[in-house]
């Protein structure tokens, strides 16, 4: 967490975070969802700098704990949702395409920058019912990543392959 937000989160403050999520996928209208916590759209700037729309959802998040372990997840809930939400999940799970979810938090007295760097996860499991849809990603799965991340291979390094 950055020192800004370590800061709100500790003291006394009219300074209030926004959490928001971000998922890109092709089956989304529009190629994208943006999510803000809350009851009101609000105008936030990306880390490019362009202000986009994040629309009002009221949803919980479980952030993950700070820990040595390989995987950490990251958990929300969306409440009191129409079919849409439920809708837009069952699309995801038909094109079999993972679903990446990008949280970004920002302070209201700053909304041109998040207020720490994202914090980007794929989704890895969907429950959904009427009512509500909770959603689980991952990130930071450093157990099962791949080192070094280039492979050295006879294409890449023809010196690897022996000729006689």
């Amino acid at each position: 967490m950055s020192q800004l937000l370590e800061t709100v989160h500790a003291s006394v403050t009219d300074d209030i975070p926004h959490h928001t999520l971000e998922m890109p996928h092709a089956s989304f209208p529009n190629g994208v969802i943006r999510w803000v916590q809350g009851f009101n759209d609000e105008i936030l700037g990306l880390e490019s700098g362009e202000m986009v729309t994040f629309e009002q959802m009221p949803f919980g998040v479980s952030l993950a704990d700070r820990s040595m372990r390989g995987n950490q997840d990251l958990q929300f809930q969306l409440d009191n949702v129409t079919g849409e939400a439920l809708g837009l999940i069952r699309a995801v799970l038909k094109s079999g395409v993972t679903l990446p979810v990008i949280y970004r938090p920002y302070l209201e007295s700053n909304k041109a920058a998040p207020a720490q760097v994202a914090i980007e996860m794929t989704a890895t499991s969907f429950t959904a019912d009427m009512q509500s849809v909770n959603i689980i990603a991952d990130f930071h799965d450093f157990v099962n990543k791949l080192w070094p991340v280039l492979r050295y291979t006879p294409t890449l390094a023809p010196g690897l392959k022996f000729a006689a």
